[in-house]
């Protein structure tokens, strides 16, 4: 079921969820351990309902994952498809900034040929 979610996610998913700056407390704070959303509550000052819509949209990008014990929910990591977006995220900048050099390198060296 990981490799479904793997060909699903798209880099755009890991930047919605590290677009804001309480998600990214979330999953720092979830890299850790397993809390649940009462205990996620505690780190911030901001409302349960507000926790809760990150936490869905986390949930939405398979960033996390939620599990039912009696009344609570525990949150974690989900550290395979959360890797995944991550290699995926850094492949697409190290893309643009070669991209950028290239076009750099050319500019350069358009600008020599000019002088010569």
């Amino acid at each position: 079921m990981v490799i479904y979610f793997l060909e699903v996610l798209t880099t755009s998913n890991i930047y919605r969820a590290l677009s804001d700056s309480t998600r990214k407390r979330i999953l720092s704070l979830l890299a850790k351990e397993e809390k649940t959303q009462k205990q996620l509550v505690e780190y911030f000052k901001v409302s349960q309902p507000a926790i809760n819509k990150q936490l869905k949209i986390l949930k939405e990008e398979d960033l996390i994952t939620e599990r039912k014990s009696g009344r609570y929910r525990y949150y974690s990591l989900n550290r395979p498809v959360f890797s995944m977006a991550y290699q995926k995220m850094i492949e697409e900048i190290g893309q643009m900034l070669d991209q950028t050099l290239h076009g750099l390198k050319d500019f350069v060296e358009s600008e020599e040929k000019e002088i010569d």
